[in-house]
């Protein structure tokens, strides 16, 4: 399992690649909230730094299905 620090590299290079790929998606992360803190500590931050790179990853992939490139995108 992935530590705190790996979640953010990697949130830090998809957010790079849409930005770099689709830029037209940058205004959708802005609105998408990250909450880095909870009641029960760290295993929370991990869990919400996950399910925040699942739905930058959800929105460029399907982005990509509906505008004709049904290539996943590789993590």
């Amino acid at each position: 399992m992935k530590n705190e620090k790996e979640l953010n590299d990697d949130i830090l290079k998809l957010t790079m690649k849409i930005q770099n790929t689709r830029p037209e998606l940058s205004k959708f992360i802005s609105e998408m909230p990250i909450i880095k803190t909870g009641l029960d500590g760290e295993e929370v931050k991990a869990q919400n730094l996950r399910d925040y790179y699942n739905s930058l990853e959800a929105l460029l992939n399907n982005y990509n299905i509906t505008h004709g490139d049904a290539t996943e995108i590789e993590s």
